[in-house]
């Protein structure tokens, strides 16, 4: 019997099945190639690249650079500065006055004019603001004429005589009138002229052979005190530049002696070394009432005149008629610094503020009294219909209050005034009519523009004080011609330091635009603010505030333009918020793209010079 082979052991099927040396070999797997690109379709790849590459350098940039650029007109930024710095101009007030004599000779009148100019050259602190005297030749002794004229010196010219200036350009006339029994001289201002008086004993005529000149210190002395204020406030206002004329410092009354207030007033080279200036107290309480008062500058001022009454009285009131006698003058004088608009109004029934303590009966002074505590809260702002801005520019309120006739007549406690002013508002006139107004025939009740003229006299130096006219001198024509050459000052000031502010903008703002709109408007401004200064050195005050103004609108209309003023909140942080997600999309294929086709460039190149 045979024997079985055991467990262990595999059967040799088995073994000869999966001998290793027996098996039928494995073919290894290899990867396919892609067949070789021709060169045309690399060419073809790659003009499809440049092409892309070349229509967004050569299409796309310039068309991005052209919608997206800012425009930046050139503006003559140095010259601008130069204004703003006073290197330009510095402008001059030349008041030209003239002095005129029926009674003296040509040559006495030659004297006091000289020895006047020196004296008041020697008094005059501020060179720019300075008085040129002139001699009146129809107001000299008739038998002075032209041919006889003989001058003390060779160098006299002709330039001493009024036929050099023009009749607009005389600031002032004095007259010298002698008197007997005159101890000292003495002047007097007509309030509705420029003409002063001189008043003075013959004993005070200096001879051929005098030293002394006692009445030309007296004229200089009465001439500087009436153009002090003036030069007060023409420095004040230029000296906001302190590069043209330095810095004046604050009116205040600590520092130096209590009776006087030190302006210092640091002036060019051009001109004087720096000066100490003494204040009287008077005079810098003016200033500081002026600064308080006064309105900003307006081409145009709009005037409202309301009439409010507790009862029925007056229904009707001759407005058109007073303001056509009594107010229109004043305007149309100061029709060459703004232009005024007026409107009126009426409301009866209508009391002062609830928060007023009703009026006391004074009897010493047969009155009846308010307490100047209640005057600031007197308007009635809840039931009074008083709009703060009606038409073109700033409003002015002036308000006629009258009386019931039980509280008439109605004054301030103190003051025993009868009218007030709040600053930069308007004024308030408490009108108490006569018994016969109230009693008007038929038993109308019209109030009269007689009635109705203290107000209206009242609210013409309220007027007065808000357009910044000074107090000094006393007389409105004056008055006018000082704000005239004061507003040419400050607007000349002004205008000038838009120009700087504009041109150190644009230095600190690269990436704002600047319209040509706004080169157009630094061109106009330039040109009027050389036209103000020339017209104030050759004395022509009202053609310097003409050309100031125009400088003064175009400059803040370049300075404001809408345009460019939106550029300034547009930072770069949202430049980069808009372009990226259009940037992302279409640059990273052509990026990539790109460094794809130059990588296989370089490996081409790289293995031909490997087998070569």
């Amino acid at each position: 019997m045979s024997e079985l082979p055991s467990a262990e052991e595999p059967p040799k099927l088995l073994d000869n099945a999966y001998r290793p040396s027996q098996m039928t070999p494995i073919v290894e797997a290899t990867t396919k190639q892609p067949p070789p690109e021709s060169r045309e379709s690399i060419r073809v790849r790659q003009l499809v690249i440049l092409s892309f590459w070349a229509v967004v350098i050569f299409l796309g940039l310039p068309i991005w650079w052209w919608t997206t650029s800012v425009y930046r007109a050139r503006l003559p930024l140095q010259e601008m500065e130069d204004w703003a710095e006073g290197k330009s101009c510095r402008p001059t007030f030349p008041l030209q006055i003239v002095i005129e004599s029926l009674s003296l000779q040509e040559h006495d009148v030659i004297r006091i004019v000289r020895a006047t100019q020196h004296a008041l050259d020697d008094q005059n602190d501020f060179s720019p603001h300075h008085l040129r005297l002139r001699v009146g030749i129809s107001f000299t002794a008739p038998n002075a004429s032209r041919q006889q004229r003989q001058y003390d010196s060779p160098g006299q010219s002709e330039q001493l005589y009024e036929e050099t200036i023009q009749p607009k350009e005389r600031a002032l006339t004095v007259r010298l009138v002698p008197q007997t029994g005159l101890a000292t001289a003495r002047a007097e201002l007509q309030p509705h002229s420029t003409l002063l008086y001189i008043l003075y004993p013959p004993s005070l005529v200096p001879s051929a052979s005098s030293i002394s000149f006692p009445l030309a210190t007296f004229i200089a002395t009465q001439l500087q005190n009436l153009f002090a204020e003036e030069q007060a406030i023409i420095a004040h206002a230029l000296a906001l530049n302190p590069t043209s004329y330095g810095s004046l410092q604050s009116l205040a009354s600590a520092g130096p002696p209590a009776s006087t207030t030190t302006v210092n007033l640091a002036s060019s080279k051009d001109h004087r070394s720096v000066h100490s200036r003494a204040l009287s107290p008077e005079l810098a309480a003016r200033l500081a009432s002026r600064a308080t008062r006064a309105l900003k500058y307006a081409p145009t001022y709009h005037i409202t005149i309301s009439l409010f009454s507790p009862n029925a009285w007056p229904s009707s009131w001759d407005i058109e008629s007073a303001i056509t006698e009594y107010f229109a003058p004043l305007l149309d004088s100061a029709a060459i610094i703004s232009n005024f608009t007026i409107d009126t109004q009426t409301q009866l029934y209508a009391s002062f503020s609830t928060s007023v303590q009703e009026p006391q009966y004074d009897a010493d002074r047969g009155a009846w009294t308010l307490r100047e505590q209640d005057l600031s809260s007197f308007i009635n702002a809840a039931e009074w219909p008083l709009s703060p801005s009606i038409g073109a520019g700033p409003t002015l309120n002036f308000i006629i209050y009258v009386p019931d006739s039980s509280t008439t007549p109605l004054i301030i406690k103190d003051s025993q005034a009868t009218s007030w002013l709040i600053p930069q508002w308007g004024g308030v006139m408490i009108l108490n009519p006569s018994s016969s107004s109230r009693r008007n025939v038929a038993g109308a009740s019209n109030l009269s523009k007689e009635d109705i003229q203290p107000a209206l006299l009242v609210f013409s130096h309220q007027l007065l004080s808000f357009l910044g006219a000074p107090q000094s001198p006393p007389s409105i024509p004056l008055q006018l011609q000082t704000l005239t050459r004061v507003r040419a000052a400050s607007l000349f000031q002004s205008a000038s330091s838009t120009m700087g502010s504009l041109a150190r903008l644009t230095v600190a703002l690269p990436s704002i635009a600047i319209p040509e709109t706004v080169s157009t408007a630094v061109e106009i401004t330039l040109d009027h603010l050389e036209a103000t200064c020339t017209a104030l050195k050759d004395g022509r005050f009202d053609a310097a505030l003409e050309h100031a103004k125009t400088a003064e609108m175009a400059a803040e209309r370049g300075f404001f333009e809408k345009s460019m003023v939106g550029q300034v909140y547009f930072p770069d942080e949202h430049k980069v918020a808009v372009y990226l997600p259009l940037l992302g999309p279409v640059g990273v294929p052509l990026v990539m793209s790109a460094l794809k086709e130059l990588k296989r460039m370089w490996m081409t190149r790289h293995t031909s010079h490997s087998g070569s």
